[in-house]
C-alpha cells in the first residue's frame, strides 16, 4: 500500500481514521472502495498503536519512584 501512514502525527492519524470509520459506517460505498478504506484504516490504526506504545515507553522511563528512576508501566486512570 503506497499511501500507508509513516510520518504523520498521532492527531492527524486519528482524525483520518475517524473519517474512514464514518464513511464505512455509512454503508453507501461500493465493495472495492470499502475494502480500500478498510485497508487504509487498518494501517492508520497500526500507526496510532505504535505511536501510543512509543509514548508509553517514554513515560515508563520518566516515572520516578522512591527517589530513584525506575521504569513503571503507565496505567491511565479510568473515569
Amino acid at each position: 500500500m503506497s499511501d500507508a501512514p509513516t510520518a504523520i502525527s498521532f492527531e492527524t492519524c486519528l482524525d483520518e481514521l475517524e473519517k474512514i470509520v464514518k464513511q464505512l459506517e455509512g454503508g453507501d460505498l461500493p465493495l472495492e472502495k470499502s475494502l480500500e478504506l478498510f485497508e487504509k484504516g487498518m494501517a492508520l490504526s497500526d500507526s496510532c498503536r505504535k505511536q501510543l506504545e512509543s509514548a508509553e515507553t517514554r513515560i515508563e522511563m520518566l516515572v520516578r519512584k522512591e527517589g530513584k528512576w525506575q521504569p513503571e508501566p503507565f496505567r491511565p486512570e479510568k473515569g
